[in-house]
């Protein structure tokens, strides 16, 4: 290869590297003083550390999987750990079980975040999380959120699967019809956010009220900022001064969204049903909308829209430097070559779709740092979480090198003591997906499968990527 080659190759994969990790700073800053903002015209990070203990509840179908993107590459960029579940529950923590920290997998404790789907359990996350954490998570309009929910789960919720012909307005004329509160995946069906917090979906309508006040309360102790879907880069903006980030760490690009002919339109009447069966998600949803707006406008609209502008122009170089120009078109999975990035489908009736890395554009070649870190931008869910526990595993034994037989336990951290499950742990997954009992199932050790059946770790149906 002659000098001028190699010299362009170096600047391009630097190119890539800097929008990744340095990008817009001094646009940023420069931006922000002329604006007159104070909140904006000093870097974050010459104030205060980043904050990096964060709790982040994922729940589904509220671009929860794009944002767990954005949290797992912070964490590799910074040399955290996350909290990953055992292999027993897949790429979560055996949803929908009650949060415990016996579901973690041993070689990433003690942890800097939490980020994969769970039903929350305040008194298990503080056994397992610094005292320091700041929770967050993320909330979407019942409505589109519900739409969705039935779309995506409609061959797996059985209160979705007996309405006739698949039909939303079916199953909203009579939802006690074909809904079993106590069926597996029931969850799906009725108050979905409600129960991914830790809350009871079916409270009857008598104690509806005073519940729902106690609960959102409740909820607004435990986390320090509640995002809004539709309201994503404003939510970044608060989120990024909650923990003092930079701008190149709120970067990001959209994940695991349906194709256009997965989705319906809501005829006229049907959001307001949705309120109405999901009248607790409902409350959840309006009041902290309304926290979000008060937060943003104590922050300063006109600041927060600018802050919003210099988001999206940092993404935008971002794509540029990843993939020559725009964003590449929207694949389904059968048309994605690259295994690494195939969002899983939940149905032949459903098209997840996602990207493919270009194959002649010499700043994302296969090998360089810039492929690695444009690859890891757009990798789903289910294939980012076997490749981060598998560098964490690495890490670990790199540093608690295996002991004899006769000693061979867990490391004791001063937040965590997990039981002695070592057989379920011996081997970090690996990144080919497994065999058909399930779209995560991974090669298991002889005697695994019962020995985590004794251990009441198996998941109560097939894990799926959601959001």
């Amino acid at each position: 290869m002659s000098q001028k080659k190699i010299f362009l190759a170096l600047v391009a994969i630097s190119t890539v590297s800097l929008l990744l990790h340095h990008g817009g700073h001094f646009s940023w800053t420069m931006e922000a003083f002329r604006l007159g903002c104070s909140s904006l015209s000093t870097h974050p990070s010459s104030l205060k550390p980043k904050h990096t203990n964060v709790v982040f509840l994922k729940t589904h179908k509220t671009a929860s999987t794009t944002m767990q993107n954005l949290l797992f590459r912070f964490a590799e960029r910074n040399n955290l750990t996350v909290a990953l579940p055992v292999q027993a529950c897949g790429h979560q923590f055996c949803y929908p079980r009650s949060f415990s920290t016996h579901l973690v997998h041993p070689h990433t404790v003690p942890p800097n975040m939490i980020t994969n789907h769970m039903r929350f359990n305040r008194a298990e996350m503080q056994r397992l999380m610094p005292n320091d954490t700041i929770y967050v998570t993320i909330l979407r309009e019942p409505g589109s959120m519900f739409e969705s929910l039935f779309s995506y789960y409609n061959q797996y919720c059985q209160s979705f699967k007996r309405v006739p012909n698949g039909s939303l307005e079916a199953f909203l004329d009579e939802p006690w019809r074909y809904y079993r509160p106590d069926e597996n995946d029931s969850m799906y069906a009725r108050n979905t956010l409600t129960f991914d917090l830790g809350g009871d979906k079916d409270r009857s309508e008598v104690e509806l009220v005073a519940y729902s006040r106690a609960f959102v309360a409740e909820t607004e102790r435990v986390f320090s900022l509640v995002m809004i879907a539709e309201y994503f880069d404003e939510s970044l903006v608060l989120l990024r001064h909650l923990l003092s980030w930079d701008l190149e760490d709120m970067l990001y690009v959209k994940l695991n969204m349906r194709m256009s002919g997965s989705k319906h339109s809501l005829s006229p009447g049907l959001p307001a049903k949705i309120r109405a069966w999901n009248a607790l998600d409902a409350r959840l949803y309006d009041h902290f909308n309304d926290s979000l707006w008060r937060q943003l406008d104590t922050l300063g609209l006109a600041c927060v829209a600018r802050e919003v502008r210099l988001l999206r122009r940092a993404q935008e170089r971002l794509v540029r430097g990843c993939f020559g120009g725009r964003l590449p078109q929207l694949r389904s999975a059968a048309q994605i070559k690259n295994k690494e990035l195939r969002p899983w489908q939940p149905s032949s009736k459903v098209d997840i779709v996602g990207y493919d890395l270009p194959t002649a554009n010499n700043a994302t070649r296969p090998g360089t740092l810039a492929h690695e870190l444009c690859l890891k931008l757009i990798m789903p869910e289910v294939q980012y979480t076997k490749v981060l526990l598998r560098s964490q595993s690495l890490r670990y034994r790199r540093n608690f090198p295996l002991r004899s037989p006769q000693s061979q336990q867990l490391v004791p951290n001063k937040r965590l003591v997990l039981p002695h499950h070592q057989h379920l742990h011996d081997e970090a997954p690996p990144l080919e997906p497994g065999p058909a009992s399930g779209p995560t199932a991974t090669p298991r050790p002889a005697g695994t499968r019962i020995r985590a059946t004794r251990l009441g770790l198996r998941s109560s149906g097939p894990q799926r990527q959601t959001q």
